[in-house]
C-alpha cells in the first residue's frame, strides 16, 4: 500500500506490475541519458564562441543525428508492445470474477460459483478497527487464490467508473453497457488496496477496491461460508 511522501511506484504483487516497473525503469534510463547529452551540448554553446565550418553543413553529423533519435525510439518501443501484449493475453483462468460499479460501490459475482456475489461498501471512519485504513477498507473483500489466473469482467451500471488496483499493475474502465476484461496473477498472500479511478460523481473518493489474496484451501473455507450465508 502506498505511504505518504512515497516517491516511487508500490511494491510489485504480480508479474505483469514487475513487466511495468522494468518497462519503467529501462525508459527513465534512457529519458536521464538524453537529458544528460542535451545538458552537456547547451553548456558547450554557452560556455565557447568557437565553430568549425567542417560541422556547420555536414552530411555525417546530420545522417546520425536522424539514426540515433530512431535508435532511440524503438528502444523504448519494442518493450512498450510486449508490455502491451502481455496486458491483454488471458489463458485458462482459474476463475472469473464481475465486478460491477455503481454510485458508490463495487459489486462482485463469481461467475463460477452459482450464488456467490456481494456488495462492497465503504468503512465509515467511526467503524474502523485499530489498523484499518481510513477510505481504503471495505465490509466485503474481493478473495482470491494466489498463484491462479484470475479474470475480471468489469463493467457498471450508471456512470463511467475504473477498476484499479495499482499493485497489481490492473487499471480497466466500467462503461455502462460494455464489459471490459482483465486479467492479473497475485504471486504472494496479502490485501492490496485500489480505489475507482474516474471522476464518477461526489462520492467517486469513497469506493474502495480491496483484493485480498489466500492459499487456495482458504479460498475454499471462504468461498463455503459465503455460499452457506446465502
Amino acid at each position: 500500500m502506498a505511504h505518504s511522501a512515497q516517491l516511487g511506484f508500490q511494491d510489485a504483487s504480480s508479474p505483469l506490475m514487475e513487466e511495468l516497473l522494468h518497462f519503467h525503469d529501462h525508459a527513465l534510463m534512457i529519458v536521464f541519458l538524453i537529458s544528460v547529452l542535451v545538458l552537456y551540448i547547451i553548456t558547450c554553446m554557452i560556455t565557447t564562441g568557437l565553430s568549425d565550418k567542417l560541422i556547420l553543413d555536414s552530411q555525417e553529423i546530420e545522417i546520425i543525428w536522424t539514426v540515433l533519435p530512431a535508435i532511440t525510439l524503438i528502444l523504448i518501443a519494442l518493450p512498450s508492445l510486449r508490455i502491451l501484449y502481455l496486458m491483454d493475453e488471458i489463458n485458462n483462468p482459474h476463475l472469473t470474477i464481475k465486478a460491477l460499479g455503481h454510485q458508490w460501490y463495487w459489486s462482485y459475482e463469481y461467475t463460477d460459483y452459482e450464488d456467490l456475489g456481494f456488495d462492497s461498501y465503504l468503512v465509515p471512519t467511526q467503524d474502523l478497527s485499530p489498523g484499518q485504513s481510513r477510505l481504503l477498507e471495505v465490509d466485503h473483500r474481493m478473495v482470491v487464490p494466489v498463484e491462479s489466473p484470475i479474470r475480471v469482467l468489469v463493467s457498471a451500471e450508471d456512470v463511467l467508473h475504473s477498476w484499479a488496483v495499482p499493485t497489481l499493475g490492473v487499471k480497466m474502465d466500467a462503461v455502462p453497457g460494455r464489459l471490459n476484461q482483465t486479467a492479473f496473477i497475485i504471486a504472494r498472500s496479502g490485501v492490496f488496496y485500489g480505489q475507482c479511478s474516474e471522476i464518477c460523481g461526489a462520492n467517486h473518493s469513497f469506493m474502495p477496491i480491496v483484493v485480498e489474496a489466500v492459499p487456495l484451501n482458504h479460498f475454499e473455507n471462504w468461498s463455503s461460508s459465503m455460499l452457506e450465508e446465502v
